[in-house]
């Protein structure tokens, strides 16, 4: 590894070499895929993953993004982007790999900082979230279907002054689509698993298939050894069902209208249950933007109305007046403050995958891809997925240095507002995009047959 001390100028040979070294990090971090793809594909179509995972990291454009034919000009040169267009085509359409060799690889990566996490003596957290690719404009790509719009859904919402828009829910052609990330209660996340599917044609599957095959497969990885935390899209009782037969640890956020038994065994919806009962303590929060928000903490044993015999605890953080408080159902022991504050720092951490969704469709231009096969489109969006893993791994301590060098003279921000917020991964692919652009690689024509 090249000394950080090489790479400190910003003129000429020094910043030459921190583009280099970026380049030489994203070969080190992709080696064993490109060693596992070496024995089915050709080299070419090797070499052409690693480029055509630089092209997604340098190509900014939110529209256009994951077009092949724009690619194309970032794999190569723009002399000769038909040729960067061809491999990458080829890359994407040759039968020899399936894609499920990069859902092992980060697989891989969540296995190894679960581990990490625990030999640290660290709490492991599987946060799990799911959400939708929307494609209004398209209607002939194989495998779309209808899948509720949350772009509609943000800009229906009511703003002050302005007319009361629809309340419809707006259904547009998309792919319905789940993740886990793996996290502890701090530093940057690992990206464990994506996944896609379709409700309709030769891939039809449904929501409770796919994310239950997931669940499975990671309690099969980890046992016990991760709490698996979740929204309020999955409470309810067939969830419920799901992780009390495997023995998953969970915390999910619970409808404050669902019902629970109360410790006299009184079927009550979740805000009856802790009405009037004063905050057994109060800890300081901080939230994703920086600032520090205090918290009323309170917890007392439950069951469920399917599961009088197994014991359940809900946990109440009262974020303030005006604010709705969260109500947690876990299967974590929990008597005491301490423990129910554990549970609403692991429930808080959930606000990563929030992040990763956001990044990924803004940053990354996931909904831009034109390509009409399906199994052709899941792979561009798994190398999607190998870019963004990539940038989470800089967000590694042991890159510090090189990464605040990187902000500093390809990102610089002026401003006390602009340096204080907190969006370090952003400013990371501009920074590595622009560094990039400007010491490009020659490119050197080879018939790719």
């Amino acid at each position: 590894m090249e000394s950080i001390a090489e790479l400190e100028g910003v003129q000429g040979e020094g910043s030459k070499g921190l583009a280099s070294k970026m380049r030489a990090l994203l070969g080190e971090y992709l080696a064993p895929l490109q060693e596992e793809l070496d024995e089915k594909l050709d080299s070419r179509l090797v070499r052409t993953v690693r480029r055509g995972v630089e092209a997604i990291l340098q190509n900014r454009d939110g529209r256009n993004g994951l077009l092949l034919s724009e690619l194309g000009g970032y794999i190569t040169d723009g002399a000769h982007a038909p040729a960067g267009t061809k491999r990458l085509g080829n890359l994407i359409r040759s039968e020899k790999w399936s894609g499920d060799e990069i859902a092992a690889f980060l697989s891989a990566a969540g296995d190894a900082r679960v581990a990490e996490l625990a030999g640290a003596g660290e709490v492991a957290l599987a946060i799990w979230d799911e959400s939708v690719l929307e494609k209004p404009g398209s209607l002939k790509l194989e495998g779309l279907s209808p899948v509720r719009s949350s772009t509609v859904g943000w800009m229906s919402r009511i703003k002050p002054g302005y007319y009361r828009p629809p309340s419809a829910p707006v259904f547009v052609p998309g792919m319905p689509w789940a993740s886990v990330i793996v996290a502890g209660m701090s530093g940057a996340p690992t990206l464990h698993s994506m996944r896609w599917w379709s409700t309709r044609g030769e891939q039809t599957s449904d929501r409770r298939t796919e994310i239950e095959g997931m669940l499975l497969d990671c309690h099969a990885r980890w046992g016990r050894q991760v709490l698996h935390t979740f929204d309020r899209g999955f409470a309810g009782a067939p969830w419920l069902t799901c992780w009390l037969e495997h023995g998953v640890r969970f915390v999910v956020r619970w409808h404050t209208n669902y019902l629970l038994q109360d410790e006299q065994g009184r079927a009550r919806k979740a805000f009856e249950i802790t009405r009037g009962k004063r905050s057994l303590a109060k800890y300081m929060l901080e939230r994703s933007n920086g600032k520090q928000q205090q918290i009323g903490v309170y917890c007392t044993p439950v069951r469920h109305p399917m599961f009088p015999d197994t014991p359940l605890w809900l946990v109440v953080s009262r974020q303030g007046k005006g604010r709705t408080p969260w109500y947690l159902l876990t299967n974590e022991p929990t008597t005491n403050p301490e423990q129910a504050w554990r549970i609403i720092r692991a429930y808080a951490r959930r606000w990563q995958i929030e992040m990763a969704f956001r990044f990924q469709k803004c940053e990354l231009a996931l909904e831009s891809p034109r390509i009409y096969a399906w199994r052709h489109r899941i792979k561009l969006l798994l190398l999607v997925s190998l870019a963004y893993a990539f940038l989470l791994s800089l967000l590694e301590s042991t890159h510090a240095k090189l990464r605040n060098t990187l902000l500093d003279h390809f990102d610089h921000r002026t401003g006390k507002r602009c340096r204080e917020t907190p969006a370090p991964l952003y400013r990371l692919r501009h920074a590595l995009a622009r560094l990039w652009l400007t010491f490009a690689l020659p490119f050197v024509y080879r018939n790719s047959g």
